[in-house]
């Protein structure tokens, strides 16, 4: 899907229809400007000139992440632009774009009540929004279960196509639980999406299957697990990056393994989940180590999003790239 309306709102804040809420000296001047967003008033951009970040306070998302007035890379869910998420609906309202969710999802039924949708403080609320310098921070309620407030600092490189999201989990009320950040990353139907392991990974395989089935083409090639979207599947595994590519852009996704800590759901560290037809988008899953937090404890976890133009054909050659 082509991004049109977002070039056409960043021409507007040029002209100088929404003024800048702040920036930064250098280079390249990263600017932070409000607008409406698909029916979102309130809607944050994100710009350093050469990529953009949509951060949707209204929906608790950050909904895009692309190169200026090209098409989009962060997948979205066109029916239900404007409209609000509701806290209690017992149908998912999968509005798309970058959130986080407690970890380990098994307790959610323990704790919530229920095994789906996700607990609705980290999924279904709008969030509190304000520019700190060159950063967006959002900052949520406190969950009435979990007990948990988090935040998360949106961050663009001044120069490169690069954003760092740091979520943060603060405990603030009741009574200690075991809890880690997992950040869901939905994006558009790919070419390929690889999982890139350690040199040594701990799972004889590379992936351990998690939820529903295996997903479609799914490969092994050294360190690199490749799988394609087509049915409804998801593996883990223990690598510290993710790529996702379609013909023309490359995402990588890194968040670090923290070595003997203990992770959720088979001890895994990052998630690929594809979708079924017909909404046609994978997600990206990185997750932070399980802890026990008491109040008075917080706890972070730091991604880094690189978007890059794709320019091998094979995508294994392309996935190569991404490895220091």
């Amino acid at each position: 899907m082509s991004s049109p309306r977002v070039a056409a709102t960043v021409l507007l804040i040029a002209a100088g229809f929404s003024a800048p809420l702040a920036g930064s000296k250098g280079q390249q001047k990263i600017t932070i400007s409000r607008f409406t967003y698909h029916g979102w008033p309130g809607s944050l951009l994100i710009s350093n000139g050469t990529a953009e970040t949509v951060v949707v306070p209204a929906v608790g998302r950050i909904m895009q992440f692309h190169f200026v007035a090209e098409p989009e890379v962060f997948w979205e869910n066109p029916a239900l632009y404007g409209k609000r998420p509701q806290p209690n609906a017992r149908e998912w309202a999968n509005f798309g774009g970058d959130k986080t969710w407690p970890a380990p999802q098994n307790d959610w039924p323990h704790l919530i009540g229920r095994g789906w949708p996700p607990p609705f403080t980290f999924d279904s609320v709008p969030l509190e929004a304000k520019a700190i310098g060159d950063i967006v921070e959002l900052k949520s309620p406190i969950d009435p279960i979990y007990g948990i407030r988090f935040r998360r600092r949106i961050e663009l490189d001044r120069r490169r196509p690069l954003m760092t999201i740091t979520t943060e989990y603060e405990k603030a009320s009741g009574n200690p639980v075991r809890v880690g950040i997992g950040v869901i990353t939905q994006l558009g139907d790919p070419d390929t999406v690889f999982m890139i392991l350690p040199k040594k990974s701990r799972f004889p395989q590379g992936y351990v299957q998690q939820q529903f089935g295996l997903p479609r083409d799914l490969r092994v090639h050294g360190r690199f697990v490749s799988l394609r979207r087509g049915k409804q599947a998801q593996i883990g595994c223990d690598a510290d990056t993710l790529v996702w590519m379609d013909h023309r852009y490359v995402l990588k996704m890194d968040s670090p393994r923290i070595a003997d800590a203990q992770y959720a759901d088979q001890n895994t560290n990052a998630t690929i989940y594809t979708s079924a037809d017909p909404l046609k988008y994978v997600e990206l899953e990185p997750f932070g180590p399980l802890q026990v937090m008491k109040v008075g404890d917080h706890m972070q976890q730091v991604v880094r999003y690189t978007l890059l133009r794709r320019t091998k054909n094979d995508p294994l050659r392309q996935a190569e790239l991404a490895v220091p």
